[in-house]
């Protein structure tokens, strides 16, 4: 394959003019470089497990207006994985700028128009307007934590060719190049040599599909630990293990899984009368039903005896990795956005206040608008409605719902959504101070259960995107009230700034950018209201409750003494007399015929020992007791000091049932 000569040494014009004159029989090739530092964050474990690597891809055909992107690979063996979609592709130019500047993305510059990436006049927009994702220009080589060889293959609508490349990286490792011990002493102009990262052969091929454009990447050789990891070899070892030590005490296989390969033969599989995976969908489910399913599956363990389903506990690795997938990447929802919940009383639902002071505001029902309709608001979260990510049979979509939730015995039966949007200019501050612009828009629920449990938190995206996942401290919220924490689930949708927070891995922030301390302050005064608005709703719910059962109770007590007193007067007419417990230190001297009236703090005793829900109940019942009693004549031979003490009596008997 050296017919053409390499060309690592020669300016791109000239590697674009051997690629013109290439075939797959006489390949183009070239010297992948790229300097130590970039090498470094590469290689380092910045996608620290699979699934981060495959993001970074799904996020390349974001930004590369795709549609469709289909996943595909030969689970639960792993030996290829697939990443083909539906964009606008590379073209020559494209490809020769991305090899020759690992980690100096084309885009966000003036240099992506040029190479039509982006906008034509706008370099943070893709093509086709999307809000780019991608930013430092190393997410393709991500791969590097999954294989050491990959092929791209691009074409742009148009072209009669299409564009192919093999990338053969380096083995890194070998060389100590990303130790501690090793980076920890390097200068700056160490880290600044370029390395030679490894080879690319690429060719043109001609396409009979002219109008067909897109991008598909495709991994062979995987490396071994990365098998290991999709496989859930860990998780399968430790079963048999603690199978083999105690029948009893052993960890049980996940709920659901793609079954498991025979570590002495990666070919065969493991199982029972051929049923080598556990998966709540069927083959012939549509991959949307599938992933439907899925969800649905995960909140049914709630109801199936696990009250806090984790889905680390529930499913294997690659579940675990398609459910972090459908979480990461621009989406629609599984069901509904939260802004396009009709105004109905299954919830309640506030409105945030810009001043983080102000009490939330209480959103009347309507069952024929949305918060979207009603409040102008949820735009931010629709980001990704019009991108389809499939892996194998599988179609993800954002695996959060908001409606059909299990039930409890909470006293807060309903879900509570709160929603706000904020938009800061950090007035006074330049923009190289403050980070810009920020705007942003919100939801916060609360629900007696979340789950997954990995759910509980707050989720920040940026453009539809997000490598964090949901954090379960609320950006280190300090308020000791983890069972309600534990109770709240939030999304935060950034449509202009905090990208400058986001450090290099996309999966954590630098929390002294002033975007994110301002995020934060604002999330925290969110969840005090939050906090406050639960509450009292829970407070007025058990008021209410307890008024409905004072009520209920002293309708039962009077049909009681009324039928008794009609009974033994023989007068379908008949009311019992009416009886008082005085509070003033005399019994008053009015009274009307038949009454009965006793002093309250003998019979019931003084001061607040008796005041509650409780006493209220007592009192009640005793009032019921005299009637009856005197239905039948049993009070009138007894003096009034007599009749305390027997009300006493009665009392103490009663008040410790």
């Amino acid at each position: 394959m050296n017919d053409i000569g390499r060309s690592g040494d020669l300016p791109p014009d000239e590697l674009l003019k051997k690629i013109a004159e290439s075939s797959s029989d006489k390949p183009a090739e070239t010297v992948l470089k790229t300097n130590r530092r970039v090498l470094s964050r590469v290689t380092d474990g910045i996608y620290r497990r699979p699934g981060s690597a495959i993001r970074e891809l799904l996020s390349n055909s974001y930004d590369a207006d795709a549609t469709e992107v289909i996943i595909k690979t030969d689970r639960p063996r792993f030996g290829h994985i697939t990443v083909e979609d539906n964009g606008i592709g590379m073209s020559r130019e494209a490809l020769v700028h991305l090899i020759y500047n690992i980690g100096g993305s084309a885009k966000r510059s003036s240099k992506g128009i040029e190479l039509g990436l982006t906008d034509s006049k706008n370099s943070t927009l893709s093509p086709g307007g999307r809000h780019l994702i991608g930013n430092i220009g190393i997410g393709l080589f991500s791969v590097a934590q999954l294989t050491r060889r990959f092929q791209i293959i691009t074409k742009r609508a148009g072209d009669l060719f299409r564009t192919v490349a093999v990338v053969i990286l380096n083995q890194y490792s070998d060389e100590g190049l990303t130790s501690d011990e090793k980076i920890s002493s390097m200068t700056d102009n160490e880290f600044s040599e370029e390395y030679e990262a490894g080879v690319v052969h690429i060719w043109n091929e001609k396409a009979v599909d002219s109008d067909s454009q897109g991008t598909t990447i495709v991994l062979t050789d995987i490396r071994p630990q990365t098998k290991e990891t999709l496989q859930s070899r860990d998780l399968w070892a430790a079963i048999d293990s603690e199978y083999e030590e105690s029948e009893l005490s052993r960890q049980k296989p996940p709920a659901f899984h793609i079954g498991r390969v025979d570590p002495a033969n990666s070919g065969l599989l493991v199982g029972k009368d051929n049923a080598f995976e556990s998966l709540p969908w069927d083959p012939n489910d549509s991959p949307l039903t599938s992933f439907n399913l899925l969800v649905t599956a995960i909140w049914d363990k709630i109801d199936y005896g696990t009250p806090n389903p984790q889905l680390i506990k529930v499913a294997d690795y690659y579940l675990q990795m398609v459910w972090e997938l459908s979480l990461a990447i621009p989406a629609p929802y599984v069901e509904k956005s939260p802004f396009d919940l009709p105004l109905n009383d299954n919830f309640y639902f506030y409105e945030l206040p810009v001043a983080l002071n102000e009490p939330p505001e209480l959103i009347s029902y309507n069952a024929t608008k949305t918060l979207r309709s009603s409040r102008l608001m949820g735009d931010a979260a629709q980001a990704g409605i019009d991108f389809g990510v499939q892996i194998d049979d599988l179609r993800l979509a954002r695996p959060l719902r908001f409606v059909d939730l299990p039930t409890t015995n909470h006293a807060v039966r309903k879900p509570i959504l709160f929603f706000g949007k904020c938009s800061e200019r950090f007035k006074g501050f330049s923009s190289r101070l403050s980070g810009g612009p920020l705007e942003f828009e919100a939801y916060l629920m609360w629900a007696p259960k979340i789950a997954p449990t990995e759910h509980q938190g707050v989720l920040i995206r940026i453009h539809g995107s997000s490598g964090m996942l949901f954090d379960p401290t609320f950006m280190h919220y300090q308020v000791s009230e983890q069972t309600r924490l534990r109770q709240i689930s939030c999304e935060i949708f950034v449509s202009k700034g905090l990208e400058g927070a986001l450090n290099i891995d996309r999966e954590s922030f630098n929390y002294a950018h002033p975007h994110a301390v301002y995020i934060k302050k604002w999330l925290h005064a969110a969840l005090r209201r939050l906090a406050t608005v639960q509450k009292k709703i829970a407070a007025d719910i058990r008021k209410s409750s307890r008024e409905i059962a004072v009520a209920e109770e002293q309708k039962a007590l009077s049909d009681v003494v009324t039928k008794a007193w009609q009974e033994e007067t023989d007068d379908p007419g008949a009311k019992p007399p009416s009886v008082a417990f005085d509070r003033s230190p005399n019994q008053s001297s009015t009274s009307e015929p038949g009454a009965y009236r006793f002093r309250h703090d003998i019979v019931l005793g003084k001061g607040g020992r008796y005041h509650s829900q409780r006493s209220d109940s007592i009192e009640q019942r005793l009032r019921a007791i005299v009637q009856l009693l005197a239905a039948f004549g049993l009070l009138e031979d007894l003096s009034e000091r007599q009749q305390e003490r027997l009300l006493i009596g009665i009392r103490e008997i009663i008040q410790d049932q």
